[in-house]
Formats: C-alpha cells, structure tokens, sequence
C-alpha cells in the first residue's frame, strides 16, 4: 500500500468513479472494501490518518450488545451477534473470543443476566463463541483475584470479541486496495462538485503536498462520522445538523490491576452506564463515560468529571485502588449518535445506523459502531448502486477474508495482529539486525516495524506510527513520548525529511501525547 503509487493511480484513471467515499474510518474504510470487491471503481479520501477520530478510540470489543437484552431491542442484538461471527471468522489475527464476567452483588438485580445469558448464547447460533455459565463466589474469586469481594454473591461468565480497532482500520485500507480501491490518507475533501444540481465529485487537497485535484464520481458516499454534518452543509448550507456528538472516555492501566485473561463488566452504575474492565495487548482498559459534547473535534479531550467517575469505580470493583500516577495514558473519543429532526426525509435501516440521501444525490451514512461495520457498508453500497445507476452486484464480504488473515496461535506475540505480515517484519529484522530493537524498553514496537508502517502502511507522520499503526499512546503515554525522537529519525530516512521536517514531527507528537496523560 504505497500512496504515490495509488495518487499516480488516480492521476492515470479516465472518466467517473463508480464510487468516490470522504472518510476513512470503520464506515468509510468498509464501504471502499465492499465496493471494491463488487468489483467497482473507487476511491477514498481521509482528511487526516485513517481511524483517526472515533474509530481508533473504541473499548477494543466486537461484542453483540448483551445490555440491549435488557431493553427488549433483540432485532439489534442478532444482528450484531451475527457480525460479531463474521468478523470473527473473517479477520482471526485481529479478533479473539475473549470471557467477560458479571459480578453479582446483593444490591443488583442479578437474575436477569443468567437467563439473559442463555438468551445471548441462542441469538448468537453457528457463529457464536462459547456459551455461558454460572458461577460462585469462589470460582469468582479464583478467576478474578483483584475483584472486589464485599457484598459478592456469584455470577456469570459469558464470551464476546475483542480485536484491535486501529489495526482493523489499517487492515481493511489494505484489503480495499488488494481489490484495486485508491484509499489516500491526509487528503481532505474541500468542496463538491456538481452539475444541475447532482452530485458529480469531490473536490480534494493532499494535506502533505498542498496539490489540489478533482475526483469525478457517479456516486459519493459521505461517511465522516462525527463531521457527517461538516459535508452535508458542503452540498446544502442551510440543512439541519444530524448528529448530536457523544463522548465516551477511557484509562489504561497495568496489567496487575486485573491479571488473567478474563473482562468485566459492570451493568449498571450509579447512574446507569454500562462499565468495562478490559485486559487488552497486557494493559487494563477501564471505561467508558457518555458525555455530551457541542463540537467535533479530532482531539477530544477527557473533562475531570468523566476521569472522576472512571477511577472512582475502578476504585469500587478492583481491591486495588487506582492513582492518578497509575494511569498509564487517557483517551477520549466521540459517538456519532443521530438525532433526526422531524420531517427529515431519511432511510433508517436500522435503530444502529442511518442513511440518509440528499436531493443532490450525496449519500451520508452515520451511526452504528465498529461490530457493525460490514452490515453498514453493505448497506450504503447498495443504496450507492441504485443512485449511480452502474449495475448492482452480490456482496461477498460476508466471506471475505481481512487482509493478513491467519490463524494466530499466541495472542500474546507483539506480532500477532499483522497476521501474515509478520513475516515480513521478521525478515527486516533479519536481514537489518540493528532494526530488530525496541524503539523504547517499556513499548513492544520494533524499529522494524516502523519500517514496515512507512513503506507499506501509509504512515506519514510520528502520530500515525505511534498512535494508530502500533498502539504506543495508548499503551504509555510517557513511554510514547521518549521514543518520538527514535521512530521520527527512522521515519526521516524513508520519506527524505529534513532536520527541520523531523523536528517538528517529534514536537507536534509530544505536545499531543501531553493531552493523554492524567497528572497527579
């Protein structure tokens, strides 16, 4: 996946795309895979890195929702008990089955989440993972050594996914182009274009390079997220918001604060939320909060309210109470949560995600969530074929394996989530033996890797690497922001930065991996 190649390619292509997508994460990124294994023309457009904003910022589940049970919403539940399957399948480098445990205590309403759990365990049929059980206080305590023993009664264990959203993100980019998409990160739309009214393309700038150029489309598919209304006021300045922005908050802690390879989940706190102690690459994710928020941005930050409510029930649950010195890196990200206005012509194709077609033709689709993502783009590809009007064909994503694919047999290799790729960053590391070390001792990330991120990745900066093509910010913030330098000097002789270039690269990450650490 090499951009100059895929912008020549761009250059090179006569005529219309049959698809032309702004956005590059989960929903973006789907849509341009199942397009392009449909076999149609297409490209994508990122304004900055791809899973940027609320794509990266997830808690790391593919899960079918066990809490909407509760709320009777079982059409939402199959359905993402079924991807949750496919995905599973399709992609086994980057999504595992992982236990999540419901403690009960006296105070809860516990019996509904036994048989609930039975309920989850049908829904999900031949794609599901292993069933659930009861268990006692003791085979609570034996499981989970750090959990809160006061008041525990029992509980119960059931299997959802867990998988690595950055990476996923990567990995699709990768699998769209094996497909022959032209996916292009850091290039932003400024503008569309039009004929009588109708939507006709895009009108882009390469945020590296400042070239600005034309992307001619039968169809244009607006999958931006949080920003869906930023483009939607491109084609009609005067249209009504959709999204009303949600934020969700997240701490990373170490490993010792829930050791073994077990989740849990907290049902209902004090107000209501649903909380998720999670192990994940040998870190503890505590979250998450909802909060909302007035304006879009690409940094969110988490407001002392919300980073409040997550140590104090971290404190609750876990015999050991966290410190702010503890948290080793704290991250926020914002739900695109759609609030219709009444009268708004719309097609909601389900209670998780909307679509909705402008009379210009731009097609928007927002909402959903990760688990969700190849039903989404199914969907927005099939209302893009009856709009361009270039044919409708089958969708194959159901079986179409991620790019990487394999069957990973230790989760805990720092190499597992590239799959297949792996061994090309072995052979790096090989062939390179000064490659083969850590850019910092507390990070897993090899200089090999960096290498690998930038030759054949589309890593164009210090932030991709250390945020998003390896997890490094969000494993240790503190860690992250030692290693800048190391990964910046690497980076500098692959794409030819100079002193200057490479100096501002190690500044800009060290001012933004600032904002994810909790003072003391």
């Amino acid at each position: 996946m090499n951009r100059e190649r895929l912008f020549s390619q761009l250059t090179a292509h006569s005529g219309p795309f049959d698809i032309a997508i702004i956005g590059g994460g989960a929903t973006g990124l789907g849509a341009a895979v199942d397009a392009a294994s449909r076999g149609h023309s297409v490209v994508l457009i990122e304004q900055s890195d791809f899973a940027k904003g609320t794509s990266s910022r997830s808690t790391k589940l593919v899960h079918g929702g066990v809490r909407y049970l509760k709320q009777g919403n079982v059409s939402l539940v199959l359905e993402a008990l079924r991807e949750r399957g496919l995905l599973v399948r399709n992609a086994p480098h980057l999504v595992h089955s992982l236990p999540f445990v419901i403690p009960s205590y006296h105070w809860w309403e516990g019996p509904f989440y036994g048989i609930g759990m039975k309920v989850y365990d049908t829904l999900a049929g031949q794609l599901g993972l292993e069933p659930s059980r009861s268990l006692s206080r003791q085979d609570m305590i034996d499981l989970l050594p750090t959990l809160e023993t006061d008041g525990l009664e029992g509980g119960v264990v059931y299997h959802d996914g867990q998988f690595d959203d950055a990476r996923l993100a990567i990995h699709l980019a990768r699998t769209a182009v094996d497909h022959g998409a032209i996916v292009l990160n850091h290039t932003r739309a400024c503008g569309l274009m039009k004929e009588h009214g109708h939507i006709i393309g895009v009108k882009a700038e390469c945020v590296e390079s400042g070239r600005q150029f034309e992307i001619r489309a039968r169809s244009v598919i607006n999958a931006t997220g949080v920003f869906v209304d930023a483009v939607r006021h491109m084609d009609d300045s005067k249209c009504e918001n959709i999204v009303a922005p949600s934020q969700g908050v997240h701490l990373v802690l170490p490993r010792e604060f829930l050791p073994g390879d077990s989740a849990i989940m907290i049902p209902r706190t004090d107000d209501g939320r649903v909380l998720f102690a999670v192990p994940w690459h040998g870190r503890v994710i505590i979250g998450t909060t909802d909060t909302p928020v007035h304006h879009a941005t690409l940094e969110p930050r988490a407001l002392p309210d919300e980073i409040a409510f997550l140590m104090q029930h971290a404190a609750r649950y876990l015999t050991r109470d966290p410190h702010p010195s503890d948290v080793l890196s704290i991250y926020a990200g914002l739900r695109p949560l759609v609030a219709m206005k009444k009268g708004e012509a719309t097609a909601a194709l389900s209670r998780d995600h909307t679509i909705l077609v402008a009379d210009s033709g731009l097609i928007t689709i927002t909402g959903g969530k990760w688990t969700t993502y190849r039903r989404m783009a199914e969907d927005v590809i099939d209302h893009a074929e009856m709009l361009g009007g270039f044919g409708m064909r089958h969708c194959v994503t159901q079986s179409l394996m991620i790019h990487g694919s394999a069957t990973v047999l230790d989760q805990h290799d720092p190499l597992a989530v590239y799959g297949s790729d792996a061994a090309e960053i072995r052979a790096l590391a090989t062939q390179q033996p000064e490659l083969a070390g850590k850019v910092h001792p507390r990070l897993d990330v090899t200089c090999a890797e960096v290498i690998f991120h930038t030759r054949h990745e589309m890593a164009l900066s210090v932030e991709d690497v250390l945020a998003r093509r390896s997890r490094s910010l969000l494993f240790d913030a503190q860690a992250s922001m030692s290693a800048a330098p190391r990964v910046a000097a690497l980076m500098a002789t692959e794409l030819h930065w100079t002193p200057a270039r490479t100096s501002h690269e190690v500044d800009h990450f060290q001012k933004l991996a600032c904002g994810y650490i909790l003072e003391g």
